[in-house]
């Protein structure tokens, strides 16, 4: 890890993480695009996906403006978001319950690139420096942006479909019992003698 010695020292740090978590969102948007059953939800993270490659190329502007070569520092934590998201989707579950899922690992996402954003504008201001506090409030709007759209398509209809596969498997696994109970014979019963000896 670099040495911080300023708060410019730590803002470039925070633009390499930053500049990373780009790169990984920009690898994991598509499989998770690939995975998704509602279409208006593909097209929101289709479109998520070009403005992430335009939040890399800002990124890189950033890095002229400090006098720095574009690098990238693993972010860790966008790592494990996208690795918990990955894991969701292998999992067997009903379409809409997994747009759901899809929904709430974007939002993780996006709130940590927020969080994330929101310090490096502020630091930006801090250092006087406002045509890179600019350029880096205007990816933090399109992330906010971005995290409505999700709020707004899981709120329009996808969690309510989502509950109402859960309440059909349940209705369907209700049936079944039902039905089996119905096909299962009762099981004889003895017949007591009531003559008495």
């Amino acid at each position: 890890m670099a040495e911080l010695t300023s708060l410019q020292d730590a803002l470039v740090e925070e633009i390499k993480d930053l500049y990373d978590a780009e790169h990984q969102l920009i690898k994991a948007l598509p499989q998770m695009a690939k995975a998704s059953t509602n279409g208006a939800l593909q097209g929101a993270l289709e479109a998520h996906l070009e403005e992430t490659r335009g939040h890399a190329t800002r990124l890189e502007q950033v890095f002229e403006l400090l006098d720095e070569q574009p690098k990238r520092k693993h972010c860790a934590g966008i790592a494990g978001i996208i690795e918990e998201g990955s894991e969701v989707l292998k999992e067997d579950a009903p379409p809409a319950v997994l747009d759901a899922c899809i929904i709430a690992g974007g939002q993780r996402a996006e709130h940590y690139e927020i969080a994330a954003y929101g310090t490096v504008v502020a630091w930006a201001r801090t250092l006087e420096l406002e045509q890179i506090a600019q350029l880096l409030e205007q990816t933090l709007e399109e992330e906010k942006a971005a995290d409505q759209k999700l709020s707004d398509l899981a709120e329009a209809g996808i969690n309510e479909s989502a509950m109402d596969t859960a309440a059909d498997a349940e209705d369907d696994e209700e049936a079944d019992e039902a039905d089996e109970a119905e096909q299962t014979p009762a099981p004889a019963t003895k017949k007591r003698s009531t003559t008495q000896k």
